[in-house]
C-alpha cells in the first residue's frame, strides 16, 4: 500500500460533509417552521407587564380606594381591570385615564358605585394580554380593617 496515495485520496469527504449539512439545515428548517404552526413565537410577547401599585382605603362617605401606579413598565389601561372587593372593573372605570398608565397614574373607586370591601377582602391588579390567552395578577391587597 502506498501511504502517499492512501492520505492524498480525499474522495469521500465532500460528499460527507454535503450530506451533514443538508441534514443540519433540513432540521433548523423543520424547528423554525415548526414554531409558528405551533403559535410558539405568538406567545413571547405576551409577558405580563413588572409594576407596582399602592392601595390607600379611605373610610368615609362614600368610602374611596385609590390605587397608584408606583413604578415600572406603562401599561395600556384596556388591559388592565381591578378585581375584588365587589369589583371587576376596567381601570379607567374608576376616575384613571383611559391611555398609558404609568408611574404617578391613580384610579379611584367609591362606595356609591361598585366598591364594597370588607375585613379580609383582597383587591387585584389584573393584566390582560392583547390576545386575552395570558393574565396575570400585577399587584394585590387585603383589607386588614
Amino acid at each position: 500500500m502506498k501511504l502517499r496515495q492512501f492520505l492524498s485520496d480525499e474522495d469521500a469527504v465532500s460528499p460527507v460533509i454535503g450530506v451533514i449539512l443538508m441534514v443540519a439545515i433540513t432540521v433548523i428548517l423543520a424547528a423554525v417552521i415548526g414554531s409558528f404552526v405551533l403559535g410558539l413565537g405568538d406567545q413571547v410577547n405576551e409577558t405580563a407587564p413588572q409594576a407596582s401599585f399602592s392601595f390607600e382605603y379611605e373610610t368615609g362617605s362614600p368610602n374611596n380606594l385609590t390605587i397608584t401606579h408606583e413604578s415600572g413598565d406603562a401599561i395600556d389601561a384596556a388591559r388592565v381591570t381591578i378585581v375584588g372587593g365587589g369589583l371587576d372593573a376596567n381601570w379607567s372605570d374608576g376616575t384613571g385615564s383611559a391611555g398609558q398608565i404609568s408611574a404617578g397614574d391613580s384610579t379611584t373607586f367609591d362606595s356609591d358605585g361598585d366598591l364594597d370591601v370588607s375585613s379580609g377582602d383582597t383587591v387585584r391588579v389584573v393584566w390582560t394580554s392583547q390576545s386575552g390567552s395570558t393574565s396575570a395578577t400585577i399587584q394585590s391587597w387585603t383589607y386588614e380593617g
